[in-house]
């Protein structure tokens, strides 16, 4: 394929990059940078690209790979770093309204509908909601990944019916 073919077919892909975009960052201003970038990367590794193949879905992967490096990059420079001798103060916040009632009585009343769940779904979601990895639950209660991912969907949508209150 010529430059100008490649060009050609680039530019024409332009308003379905736009709308793959604005999918994965909800921004207008992002997705155009977005788009510019993915621009940019097809342009300059162009000879990467193998004739024959489709040029959509490899515009498409340059797309969604850049999001999500661009995303893991926010991400490291967002983090908050502590500077205090026991690390105590890591990520609080500047007021805790852990012990205000109104929190206390929320907590209280989502901790009892989470413990009318069946022992079925509620032990994978709290194992899950304490940190554990979908592998490590499967492994610890010998389940499958599909199904530790099932039951804790059906929590999660079991607990918003039941805590409508509280979205």
């Amino acid at each position: 394929m010529g430059t100008q073919d490649f060009n050609q077919q680039l530019t024409s892909l332009q308003d379905n990059l736009k709308y793959f975009a604005k999918s994965l960052t909800q921004n207008n201003e992002e997705a155009n940078d977005l788009v510019q970038d993915t621009f940019l990367k097809a342009l300059t590794y162009r000879d990467k690209f193998e004739a024959d193949t489709n040029l959509k879905a490899w515009t498409y992967t340059i797309m969604k790979n850049t999001f999500i490096n661009n995303y893991r990059k926010n991400i490291k420079v967002n983090m908050v770093l502590d500077n205090t001798a026991d690390l105590y103060y890591l990520n609080s916040g500047s007021i805790s309204d852990s012990n205000n009632p109104a929190s206390v009585l929320a907590h209280n009343d989502i901790s009892k509908v989470v413990d009318n769940l069946e022992d079925e779904h509620r032990i994978p979601f709290q194992m899950h909601h304490t940190g554990f990895k979908y592998k490590e639950i499967a492994e610890t209660l010998d389940l499958s990944i599909g199904t530790v991912k099932s039951r804790i969907f059906f929590s999660r949508k079991k607990l918003m019916s039941s805590l409508k209150d509280y979205a």
